[in-house]
This record gives C-alpha cells, structure tokens and sequence, in this order.
C-alpha cells in the first residue's frame, strides 16, 4: 500500500493557474491585453488562470516577462509549470475515466482531509470490485467486457493510492439507505469491506440513520477537499454526465456548515461500525 503523499500534476496547474491571475491582477493589465501581447486567444487567458488548459513554457517565460517577475520567483514558476505537465498515474485511466473525474482524482491526490456524504451510494473508495461491477451494469451504457474490467482495475489503483495515504485523513458520512440498496449476492462482503475499512487508522466512517429524518443535505452527495495554504479548498459535486467544482469562499462555508450538521446528527465511529458489523453478520 502507498504510505507517502504523491504530488499531484493537477494541483500544481491549479497553484499556477492562481498565480498567475495574481501577477496579472498585480500588474494592472486585463486578460484582453495578455492575451495580446501572447499572441493567444482571450479565452485562452482565461482557461490558463482557471486551470483548465496548461500553458507552454515559452508563453510563460514570456508572460513572466511582461510582468516583471524577478528572476528567482520566475524559475519557481517554471519549475511548478514543468511539474504541472507531468503524467498523474490515473491518466493511465483515461479510456475509461472522464476528463472531469481524472481532475478530481489529481485534487484528492493531494488533499490533506477528504470529507463525503454519499446517499443512495456506497463510496467508490470503500467499494468491492462486485459492487462496483454491479454499478457499471446498473449504467444505462453498453460496455465491453474489457472496459469494464478497466473501470474495476482504475477504481483498485485509486483505492490503494488513497486509503494507504496516511498523510490523507478521510471522513465518511454514509445515509443508511445505500447500505438497504446492496444486492442480495454482493451484501456480505461490501459491508464486511466497510467494517474493515473503518478500522483504519486514517478513516472516519459515520452512518446517518434513517431516524434523522430531514437534514441540510436532502439535495445529494458532495466531497470537500481541504488543503493547506497556499490551496485553497474544493467542494465536488458529481453528476451523470460531469463533475463540478465550487471553491467560492461562501460556497466553501456553505459545505462545511452542512457537513458538520449530518457529522452532529450520524451515528458516532463505534455505533456505525457496530450497525455495519450487525448488518455484515445478517446479510
């Protein structure tokens, strides 16, 4: 199992990307004149300093140029830009992984605190292989046998990354309707795989009974990702077709105040793991 932290390619293009919106933000020029000055389109601009697209390193060099950026702070940046390019091992994944889960995967990397509230779902991290076989089937998608097999292997490796970061600290909330959605043929073993995994030092996994009733979360699932300075932090929300990310201040207050109410209302670490030891003995 990994034990040490990975740098992320994902997160140094994200620490670039609001770099470089502060040197031009500094520099009192717009996104309109960088992009003429580069030579680039505008929304070029803008996809740099949002971290969606990279950037050449000559264009760098040139824009560290056009503001001023003393030689010593330059070299840091073009240091971070050439680690930004680097090859993340989930995109070993990418036949099967969309871009926008890749992008994710290049943030939890990273992340010193990973906290999720997951309602119909048992966690992709916590999943066995049969259940997540069971969930791919459950797609309205024809796949081939082989893709498949792809998806259990990518969601194997980001186990293995994950869980054996012991720099990464991961919280769980899990409603108590995903564990009354498991298959009859799979039960046992994936609620033995959660009892097991709340035993692991750098996991902390609570179960919101049915008996809470109405709670801040009704609307659905979402991951926080915390980081230490100078990252920001990220709230996740997944959807059929994409992922989207929020990391507006008040959305980050927003996610963590309702975390904190379904973390005060869930069973405590003893009486989850308890209700899933019952539930693995009955299945």
């Amino acid at each position: 199992m990994a034990s040490e932290r990975e740098e992320s390619p994902t997160v140094r293009r994200r620490r670039l990307a609001a770099e470089l919106r502060r040197l031009r933000k500094e520099s009192n020029l717009t996104t309109g004149q960088v992009a003429k000055a580069l030579e680039v389109s505008q929304s070029s601009v803008s996809r740099i300093e949002t971290a969606r697209q990279g950037i050449k390193i000559n264009d760098l060099r040139a824009l560290l140029t056009l503001y001023q950026v003393p030689e010593d702070k330059a070299t840091d940046l073009l240091n971070l830009a050439r680690q930004a390019r680097q090859q993340g091992w989930w995109q070993a994944f990418g036949d099967v992984v969309p871009e926008s889960f890749q992008a994710f995967v290049g943030l939890e990397t990273e992340a010193r605190q990973r906290c999720s509230y997951d309602v119909s779902l048992i966690p992709g991290l916590l999943q066995t292989p049969d259940y997540h076989r069971a969930l791919v089937h459950a797609e309205l998608i024809s796949r081939t046998s082989e893709e498949v097999d792809r998806k259990i292997q990518f969601r194997l490796a980001r186990q293995q990354q994950t869980l054996g970061n012991d720099a990464l600290e991961l919280c769980f909330i899990m409603d108590e309707a995903s564990l009354h959605r498991l298959p009859g043929n799979i039960k046992a073993g994936q609620l033995s795989q959660l009892v097991e995994a709340s035993e692991r030092h750098n996991v902390n996994l609570h179960i919101l009974p049915f008996g809470t009733g109405i709670h801040a979360a009704m609307d659905g699932s979402f991951v926080i990702l915390r980081f230490g300075a100078p990252d920001p932090d990220v709230v996740y929300l997944e959807t059929q077709l994409s992922g989207l990310y929020l990391e507006q201040p008040a959305a980050i207050r927003r996610y963590n105040l309702v975390y904190d109410d379904l973390q005060a209302k869930a069973l405590d670490a003893r009486a989850s793991r308890d209700l899933l030891t019952k539930l693995a003995k009955e299945a």
